[in-house]
């Protein structure tokens, strides 16, 4: 990714974001869209981690990209995961074929699986998708993608750079003043002044220890390695996720991918280079096949069970997103999706802020509507940790719940909660849809709902089929989009306020009461678009 040259000293930044992975990327390219116009990207690294990280993005993350209209260009990434996919699945079905396991029909017996949860397979077909959750959902964005991490970041590189983000790579921050109007920033020894300051810069995060925020959490117990390796004498190494006596490992869903859980104790030095001589060593434990061998390492890397989330995301004008916010153990790939959630909810209200749109109030709504959602995620995966204890009381709790992910309800849950479909916030009004991710309804006019979000604008949507009244839009003409159509698959649903993350602010439907309705959306328009001096009146019936 091309890189912007820092400007002299004493450059004032709109918001400087420290950490150049996907979520101060993304973040990045919101606050652009949202209108700030001075915004600066700092990383420590030099190019882009290779490491091996997360490898799939949920249902909010994918619909959020698309309505960004980036999905397109991670298509052939996509392809290529499948393309990775399909390699190690043929190379197993041989090793079944040669071990006789096939069905009676002569055809590779090949598990049908919709995630995991510690573990335990689910299987597709189980799965009922015909719940509220899922009705007028983005078809693009399905159960979730397969996304390499650093794939994803590339991509959101390139889509902030066309923002006209300013990205120093090799940069640290190294300090930082907060002051009344902004926060002095030094990055190798020169300082920076910006009105805000956003620390994206990972579970290790210098923005979250110097700010002081408070980390409180559940000690790591576990020692756990994920990497990308050349393996031989592995044809005893069964696919897929594996429990044994002493802990948990992976083989695949690609060629050399392995991981390995232990539950004896936490790394001595989580940060040190990680050896082929551990891995296997590790790999040897866990799984039980001694011949089988590392003989070369591509990337690999070491977690644990960590479990710890900031009290608040916020302490003046110095905020947290990301892993600086909250950390956990990898199990359910969450953790990569909770902070493009928190970019996502981030980016256009610091923006509106910024812009003197908002009062600074509105940020407060950032750590109400998130810091919910990261505790969850902090309990789901400690949830599969105790689950894959190798100890007695574990192994049996464990077959109780794959009795019930075995049934149509279970999977049913399980997904959804996987896929992250569940998702919504607490907002002002009692309309189903308020709250909730819009829904990508399908347009009169051959369009869906997601393509107009695509600007970041908040967005009015009028399915009355007559245009609005201009008391209503005048007073936000500058910042709100008004759409005016129908919706055959809505008939009663009479109009939606969007917000610029893709949430429902206010709904109404065609038989509600008609000055309620307008007080709701006169409030509601106030308190997500901003004020105005000429009041704001809602749609009548057409």
């Amino acid at each position: 990714m091309t890189t912007t040259q820092g400007t002299e000293q004493g450059t004032e930044y709109d918001v400087v974001v420290a950490g150049a992975g996907p979520v101060g990327l993304f973040l990045a390219g919101e606050l652009r869209l949202g209108g700030a116009l001075r915004v600066l990207v700092v990383e420590r690294l030099p190019e882009v981690d290779e490491t091996i990280k997360a490898g799939w993005i949920n249902h909010p993350s994918a619909v959020a990209l698309n309505r960004r209209g980036l999905l397109p260009e991670l298509a052939a990434v996509r392809e290529a995961v499948q393309e990775r996919l399909r390699a190690f699945r043929d190379l197993k079905d041989g090793d079944e074929n040669n071990n006789g396991d096939r069905d009676g029909g002569g055809r590779n017996q090949r598990p049908r699986i919709a995630g995991h949860f510690a573990g335990i397979m689910l299987d597709p077909e189980l799965f009922d998708a015909s719940g509220p959750e899922w009705r007028d959902a983005d078809p693009a964005a399905g159960h979730g993608l397969l996304m390499p991490q650093a794939e994803l970041e590339r991509a959101l590189g390139r889509w902030a750079e066309r923002l006209g983000v300013e990205v120093r790579r090799g940069v640290e921050l190294t300090g930082f003043t907060e002051e009344a109007d902004g926060v002095a920033v030094q990055l190798d020894g020169r300082t920076v002044r910006a009105g805000w300051l956003v620390g994206c810069d990972g579970g290790r995060s210098t923005v979250r220890r110097l700010a002081g925020f408070a980390f409180p959490g559940t000690a790591p117990e576990i020692t756990g390695y994920q990497a990308l390796v050349e393996l031989s004498g592995a044809e005893r190494l069964k696919a897929g996720w594996n429990t044994t006596d002493v802990g948990t490992y992976v083989h695949g869903p690609f060629p050399g991918r392995i991981l390995t859980v232990e539950f004896d104790s936490p790394p001595a030095d989580r940060y040190a280079p990680v050896t082929a001589e551990e891995l296997e060593a590790s790999l040897r434990r866990v799984s039980g096949v001694p011949e089988v061998r590392v003989t070369g390492v591509r990337t690999a890397t070491r977690f644990t069970d960590n479990a710890r989330q900031a009290t608040e995301y916020r302490r003046g004008r110095v905020l947290l997103a990301g892993d600086a916010a909250h950390v956990h153990s990898p199990f359910g790939g969450q953790g990569l999706n909770l902070g493009l959630g928190d970019a996502l909810n981030l980016g256009w209200k610091l923006a509106a802020v910024v812009g003197g749109r908002a009062p600074e109030s509105l940020l407060d709504t950032y750590t109400a509507e998130r810091h919910p959602i990261g505790a969850w995620v902090l309990d789901w995966t400690r949830a599969q940790i105790a689950l894959m204890r190798p100890d007695r009381h574990a192994r049996a709790l464990r077959r109780v719940v794959e009795d019930l992910a075995g049934s149509g309800a279970g999977t049913t849950y399980l997904v959804n909660r996987i896929s992250g479909v569940w998702q919504r916030y607490d907002l002002p009004g009692s309309h189903p849809l308020t709250g909730a991710s819009a829904p990508d309804l399908p347009l009169s006019d051959g369009t869906r709902l997601g393509e107009h979000l695509r600007t970041g604008r908040p967005l009015l949507l009028d399915l009355t089929g007559s245009p609005a009244p201009d008391t209503l839009t005048a007073p936000y003409a500058d910042r709100l989009t008004v759409l005016t159509t129908t919706c055959p698959t809505r008939p009663t649903l009479r109009a939606l306020l969007v917000r610029p993350d893709g949430f429902v602010a206010w709904a109404a439907d065609t038989d509600g009461e008609e000055k309620a309705d307008e007080d709701g959306l006169a409030a509601a328009l106030e308190r997500w678009v901003g004020r105005s001096g000429a009041g704001a009146r809602a749609l009548t019936r057409g």
